[in-house]
């Protein structure tokens, strides 16, 4: 998905556990720059590859895409897709300007998450995930003409990267100090997914990063502060 005008370094986001549907931040971006939302492997139309097996392969296929783009990017991602990116940027940040974790999984948990995130099913798991439940409202509405399919797809796909250990890596701490692009961590403070002192990890492991928590934001927080979030992940 690819939206707004071209400028010189290319935003990237990574979705999170709910797949590549439209946000508040990607369109708050994409007023001043041309986004590129990929949909990853097993989420919404996409079927899950055989070769597709850890978030390191998803990581990979993300490395894939960057090189096949070309240029200097600014690699950001929610969730699940904070863990990707943050994989990635392990791996190489050679071409990648700017880092932005918003609610990252990955790290294990300082103490258990509120929610197991496969437990999340209809109206109730959608609350679960936001601290406005106006959002919430908006976000139920928006999702009353997501056909079914799209919906287990996306739990299918998030199952094939982060079903044991729940959302998380027993090494992916160990190699955060390898992170040398300037990287800003934005955490809910309410969030019920993912445990909000899960942050102090990326945060003590990764130089120079900066933090940022959320006050009355839950895991959705790309919904709750989009115009903040927008300045400080392209910046």
């Amino acid at each position: 998905h690819v939206t707004g005008v071209q400028t010189c370094a290319l935003p990237i986001l990574l979705h999170g556990i709910d797949g590549p549907a439209a946000d508040q931040l990607n369109l708050e971006i994409a007023k001043t720059h041309r986004v590129i939302v990929p949909e990853l492997p097993g989420f919404a139309r996409s079927p899950i590859p055989e070769w597709m097996m850890s978030v390191n392969d998803a990581a990979y296929f993300v490395m894939d895409m960057m090189e096949a783009i070309g240029g200097r990017v600014h690699l950001a991602g929610h969730s699940i897709g904070g863990w990707i990116a943050s994989e990635v940027a392990i791996r190489s940040t050679h071409n990648i300007d700017t880092l932005t974790l918003l609610c990252p999984a990955g790290v294990m948990p300082v103490k258990a998450p509120a929610q197991d995130v496969f437990l999340l099913t209809g109206d109730a798991g959608v609350r679960q995930l936001f601290h406005d439940q106006k959002l919430a409202d908006e976000e139920l509405q928006r999702r009353s003409s997501d056909p079914l399919d799209i919906t287990l797809q996306n739990r299918a796909g998030l199952a094939r990267l982060a079903w044991t250990p729940r959302m998380a890596s027993v090494t992916l701490e160990q190699w955060l100090h390898r992170i040398k692009a300037p990287t800003l961590i934005a955490w809910g403070e309410d969030d019920k997914i993912l445990p909000y002192a899960n942050h102090q990890s990326f945060l003590r492991e990764i130089a120079g990063a900066k933090f940022v928590g959320l006050p009355a934001c839950g895991h959705r927080s790309e919904e709750h502060t989009s115009e903040l979030q927008s300045r400080e992940t392209i910046s």
